[in-house]
């Protein structure tokens, strides 16, 4: 990828069709990732001066995608970006969100319902394709870093100082769950309806196995920040800082 900007998301949405965001761009590739073409940037002069930084991007549908990330100048952040394709990524359009504080993960469970999450207990939430988007009440100011639906109901959110939030209505009441963790959780997945593992700063592992509902702090080998989880049926992966690729046998 012909970028020094550092990459902040990859998504595929199918095996030859793939997205990364890197600092205030967007890259696409049709060919199974060996050629990645910058498909649109969004420079300073578009935002009276403001950089954009790109944080994650997801396709509800075939065409349909969007892309989050911050405005900011002198590192202040001055805005939130929302922006989305309705053809496969050949053109970008922005889109005001109601909010305008970082925007940093986004999920969507089916063609009609996706999550937003990002500063200050930042949730939203839009039912009808991303053409309207609402405030969801967290109950939290927890800056939340990422976001998982299992369907149109289950949801788990994760972020600053530990901060673990449950929804079991989509969203319409979010419940913090102890973690006893009190550093940043940076990613949540679950395997299945019962099994969850969340990763964060400092080498933290967190797993459930009861819908989310209580926590276990796990041995970890590491102390480098750990971003991102991955799962391949019972196969986990998790990677940080430094290079750090951490493997698990989750039976």
């Amino acid at each position: 990828v012909n970028t020094k900007a550092g990459i902040n998301d990859i998504y595929f949405r199918d095996k030859e069709i793939g997205f990364l965001l890197a600092g205030n761009s967007i890259f696409v590739t049709r060919d199974n990732g060996n050629t990645w073409v910058k498909s649109r940037s969004f420079l300073p002069e578009e935002f009276e001066g403001a950089e954009v930084e790109l944080y994650s991007v997801r396709f509800s549908s075939k065409n349909k995608g969007w892309v989050v990330g911050s405005v900011s100048k002198k590192e202040r952040v001055v805005d939130s970006i929302l922006v989305y394709t309705d053809d496969a990524g050949q053109s970008w359009r922005r889109q005001r969100a109601p909010s305008r504080l970082e925007l940093i993960h986004i999920d969507f469970v089916s063609d009609k319902r996706g999550w937003i999450v990002g500063a200050d207990g930042t949730i939203l939430f839009t039912r009808d394709s991303g053409e309207s988007w609402t405030k969801q009440n967290t109950g939290t100011n927890a800056t939340l870093y990422h976001v998982d639906f299992r369907s149109d109901k289950r949801g788990w959110a994760v972020g600053e100082r530990g901060t673990i939030l449950r929804t079991t209505d989509g969203g319409e009441n979010w419940v913090a769950i102890p973690s006893n963790a009190k550093v940043t959780l940076l990613s949540i997945h679950f395997m299945n309806d019962d099994e969850g593992w969340a990763v964060g700063r400092s080498g933290t592992i967190l797993r459930s196995r009861d819908e989310g509902k209580t926590w276990i702090q796990q041995e970890s080998t590491t102390r480098q920040n750990l971003y991102s989880l991955n799962f391949n049926k019972k196969i986990g992966w998790a990677v940080g800082g430094e290079g750090m690729v951490l493997r698990c046998d989750c039976e």
